[in-house]
């Protein structure tokens, strides 16, 4: 009978933590204008607003860097060539998307 309330306590400690866990979710479009929008955010609902983006062309060099707004969102000029934007939503947080990948 100990052995299971202990298995019951483990169990539910373990589902809190997951519960608890999350991650950020990040996307950027072209609005056909010569500008880029991205948003970011966590999937357990809570704002990234105010993390940093960094745009920066294939060799490295920063081309763009900018920070949310309160929506989560960030609004640029689209830079000529291949370039990749990262989110860095910090605690091991960071998404990149390829331009290749942005429609």
């Amino acid at each position: 009978m100990v052995i299971t309330a202990l298995i019951a306590i483990m169990t539910v400690l373990l589902l809190a933590g997951t519960a608890l866990a999350h991650s950020v979710f990040f996307q950027c479009w072209n609005n056909g204008d010569g500008t880029l929008s991205c948003e970011g955010g966590y999937t357990d609902g809570a704002s990234a607003s105010g993390a940093t983006v960094n745009v920066n062309d294939d060799n490295g060099t920063l081309l763009f860097s900018g920070k949310l707004d309160k929506s989560g969102e960030l609004r640029f000029n689209k830079p000529s060539g291949d370039f990749t934007v990262t989110l860095d939503g910090g605690a091991g947080h960071s998404v990149i998307i390829s331009s290749k990948d942005i429609k």
